[in-house]
């Protein structure tokens, strides 16, 4: 099971809304089922957190319970959770080689 990890700062609000414009393209690569958060799915969204620091998750439920879980797996996995719009959570990890980075690595799209 990944470890909790902590937070490595808030996002300013110039690089939450460029990671939300990265985001709007991506697919939704993980899916929160009726299980909610088993140790396998935490940690295939560490591992996609690790490859590609931006990704969708699709989450079930109502909506303080996607609110808490998707605020839950961000805690967890050291991610900040950057939207969440119904039923899809956008969360963020930076790397350590784009730390500090955020807002300025696709600056213009």
């Amino acid at each position: 099971m990944p470890q909790d990890r902590p937070l490595r700062r808030k996002l300013t609000p110039r690089e939450r809304q460029a990671l939300k414009r990265r985001a709007h393209r991506l697919k939704p690569v993980v899916l929160v089922g009726q299980k909610g958060l088993t140790q396998s799915l935490l940690r295939e969204i560490d591992r996609s957190l690790e490859a590609h620091g931006l990704m969708k998750i699709r989450l079930s439920g109502e909506r303080e319970a996607r609110r808490k879980m998707a605020e839950e797996i961000a805690a967890r996995l050291g991610a900040e959770l950057v939207q969440l719009v119904g039923r899809i959570a956008i969360l963020y990890r930076a790397s350590e080689h784009d730390e500090g980075q955020e807002g300025q690595r696709h600056h213009g799209e």
